[in-house]
């Protein structure tokens, strides 16, 4: 069994600026773009991610509606929990991680 949080976390090592760190809120591993937190780890295979309430509409992406850690976020947080289990994924959640990296920049 691969272990995806590994795998995502080396792409994201690739982006200048993005460091995985010891959480200091969450517990379990964060990530940082020049020292602020903008992602944690819930599991291997699901990310925090603030990514913007703006971004997330546009995206089109919605809230897990089956997530243990915030089942009662609201529509309208800054903050998505994304899923991943496979290459395709983990691509995935990489190039938003970048699209949030270049709006932090």
């Amino acid at each position: 069994m691969a272990n995806w949080k590994e795998k995502l976390t080396s792409e994201l090592r690739k982006i200048e600026g993005v460091e995985d760190r010891p959480s200091p809120v969450a517990g379990g591993t964060a990530l940082f773009f020049r020292g602020k937190e903008f992602a944690h780890f819930h599991t291997d295979t699901e990310l925090d991610l603030r990514l913007t309430k703006q971004r997330i509409r546009e995206l089109g992406l919605t809230h897990p509606t089956d997530s243990f850690q915030h089942p009662r976020r609201s529509a309208s947080s800054h903050w998505i929990e994304l899923r991943f289990e496979s290459a395709r994924e983990v691509a995935q959640v990489k190039r938003l991680v970048e699209l949030l990296v270049e709006d932090m920049a």
